[in-house]
């Protein structure tokens, strides 16, 4: 049985309906913590928060009065808010338009090896991508951390205590051709990440980012078998990671163990090669 270190710690994870925020909400349970799953499902958080003996929070993050309001309510609730995982995101949508264009980035690739540049086609990724779909990426992604963090340190500051761990994302870091939307947002999480963490570490607050690579959740349940096969191209380890997995370095960040750890950014990739 593992021990109950986070034992009286209240933990808010966005997007905790399933994937990976339903893995940190049973491993966080598992070391004790009180946790309160938000989603946009209703019905998605009560069976999380029935299965970890929590509760909910039903909001779409990119709403900030809501945001604002389902932090105090589990404050009010549960007497304080310990942990706060920004965990909620979208990923691109997976349409006929975007399967042609990684058939072209498939084409262009052996032409790359063959040496064929001037053959290489433009994929229109950037070019096709609009306003609604750029706006939505960055306001799931971006605006909900930021909306995460600023409610949260409301509640923190005034306990001198508390730990967020935002979730970004190994295109946060090495940006792939492609999804610029989703890259430039998840970049940006690590920015937060560092501005607020250098901000608050003297009142007893830590604020840390992961950046995972390819975990098999359901967020990625769209991608065709040929999608699969470049994404593991891509891994040494030659698959993609468990949401168990993730949860263990999640864990890890949320509890006394890592102390000394803020403003710092944690990649769980599975030796991504980019």
């Amino acid at each position: 049985m593992a021990t109950q270190v986070l034992q009286g710690k209240v933990a808010f994870i966005t997007g905790g309906g399933s994937g990976l925020g339903a893995a940190f909400a049973r491993r966080l349970a598992a070391d004790g913590a009180t946790i309160v799953v938000n989603d946009l499902s209703g019905a998605a958080a009560s069976a999380v928060a029935a299965e970890v003996g929590g509760s909910t929070a039903v909001f779409d993050v990119c709403d900030s009065a809501a945001f604002d309001a389902g932090i105090d309510a589990a404050v009010q609730r549960h007497g304080s808010l310990d942990i706060l995982i920004n965990n909620a995101g979208i990923a691109p949508a997976v349409t006929a338009e975007s399967l042609a264009r990684f058939d072209v980035a498939l084409a262009n690739a052996m032409l790359r090896m063959e040496g064929r540049i001037s053959e290489m086609q433009p994929t229109n990724a950037i070019t096709s991508l609009t306003d609604a779909e750029w706006d939505r990426m960055i306001k799931v992604h971006l605006y909900g951390s930021f909306y995460g963090v600023r409610a949260g340190l409301r509640h923190m500051q005034q306990q001198r205590s508390g730990v967020i761990v935002n979730i970004s994302s190994i295109l946060g870091q090495l940006p792939a051709g492609g999804p610029v939307h989703y890259s430039a947002a998840k970049a940006a999480i690590i920015a937060l990440t560092k501005s607020a963490a250098a901000e608050t570490a003297h009142l007893g607050i830590r604020v840390n980012a992961v950046c995972p690579g390819y975990i098999d959740t359901p967020l990625l349940g769209d991608l065709s078998d040929m999608m699969r096969i470049a994404v593991t191209t891509r891994l040494a380890m030659g698959r993609m990671g468990t949401a168990e997995e993730l949860a263990e370095l999640v864990r890890f960040l949320s509890g006394p163990e890592s102390s000394y750890a803020t403003g710092d950014v944690f990649t769980m990739s599975g030796g991504y090669v980019g």
